[in-house]
């Protein structure tokens, strides 16, 4: 039972047909000037238009990066090294491991990074971020959905603030792009995060938004690929199939987000009614579609994970990327838990493949699984 869709998403078939004649037989680079440079520099352009449909961009504005991880270290590195004159960079205390990382390494270079508030559910302190806003800001960024609770924020009213005060905007929405609806003109976003692989592509690429206009250097330096922003000889395969999931998931999203809500719910539900001290995380309807993040009292959540991948299913303990650092959860402990309640936490995240029989037999599996560990923990009530 593959519950993690999360940290990954599987490769659609349709995906991988669509990628397959450029490992073969279209196999030209997209800057030379011959036939085939020219066949798969159309491909490439052709996810571009893909991209830039689904977030009512221009296909000017797309660039593609290698990793999401690379896209957010562009957006904060790159804006802050063209913008010299502004040294105040905002975030929440949620972000993703490589906005919190790439804000460290500004902050030894000299930046004030200031990191916003959350409540018990993860949505930010608006008011908190009005006042922190003032004329040394150069940037603020806030993820949208969050990868461990599924928190979604209200990207709008954030825009619209930024917009107002004359501070570039950047959303890691990694998690969110293709789920949720996103219009970066009506929300007036000026950088923008998105991942192939979390919405059924490979894996190796990725894109950053940029609004025309927006001042911003490159982290890499070489042939001056896209734009200019991103020099390396672009993964033709892989962007191909990003466009291609793009693609799938304009005329799927809205069944596919009915049918997952229902199963995240029943998921939700039948774990509050059988499990004894136990609670969710994140709120109960602002949230994605697929995410559940559920706590239990005297458990640990390594050993509670590894206890159901022993019985087949697969979860996580919290985003995929620190999965292996004993630390507790930033989100979680930014939401006010404690660093034992935020170990006992497990994030179960379904997808596109999982079913009914799935959810039931989680329902049936996890009780006897707290149970067990919770008699030879040694946590007490």
């Amino acid at each position: 039972m593959y519950l993690d869709y999360a940290a990954t998403t599987p490769v659609d078939p349709g995906v991988v047909k669509a990628m397959l004649p450029y490992f073969g037989k279209y196999i030209g680079n997209s800057m030379s000037l011959h036939q085939q440079g020219m066949k798969v520099a159309e491909a490439v352009e052709k996810t571009r238009r893909i991209v830039a449909k689904i977030l009512n961009a221009e296909g000017e504005e797309i660039v593609f990066t290698g990793s999401a991880t690379e896209s957010n270290n562009l957006a904060l590195k790159g804006v802050a090294e063209a913008n010299p004159n502004k040294k105040k960079i905002i975030i929440s205390s949620i972000e993703h491991d490589c906005v919190e990382k790439s804000a460290q390494s500004l902050a030894k270079k000299g930046y004030k990074i200031v990191r916003i508030g959350v409540d018990k559910n993860g949505i930010i302190n608006f008011d908190e971020l009005k006042k922190a806003i003032d004329k040394e800001t150069l940037l603020v960024s806030i993820i949208h959905g969050n990868n461990e609770v599924g928190t979604i924020q209200d990207l709008k009213k954030i825009g619209e603030l930024c917009s107002k005060n004359g501070v570039y905007f950047h959303t890691d929405a990694s998690q969110s792009f293709g789920r949720e609806k996103i219009d970066v003109k009506e929300m007036k976003i000026d950088l923008l995060t998105a991942s192939a692989h979390k919405i059924y592509g490979p894996k190796g690429v990725a894109v950053l938004y940029v609004r025309n206009g927006v001042k911003i250097n490159p982290i890499l330096d070489g042939g001056g690929h896209e734009g200019g922003l991103r020099s390396s000889t672009v993964n033709v395969p892989a962007i191909v199939g990003l466009g291609k999931a793009g693609d799938i998931m304009i005329k799927k999203i809205k069944k596919e987000n009915f049918k997952i809500k229902k199963l995240r719910d029943k998921l939700i539900g039948g774990i509050l009614a059988k499990v004894s001290d136990c609670w969710l995380n994140g709120p109960k309807i602002n949230r994605l579609a697929n995410n559940v993040n559920i706590s239990f009292d005297r458990v640990e959540g390594e050993s509670l994970l590894l206890e159901l991948n022993a019985k087949g299913i697969m979860c996580s303990t919290g985003s995929a990327c620190s999965s292996n650092s004993l630390e507790p959860s930033r989100v979680l402990m930014a939401m006010g838990l404690t660093e034992p309640e935020a170990h006992g936490s497990l994030r179960f995240s379904l997808g596109r493949r999982t079913s009914d029989k799935d959810i039931n037999y989680v329902l049936k599996i996890l009780p006897k699984v707290v149970e067990k560990i919770r008699k030879i923990s040694p946590f007490k009530k």
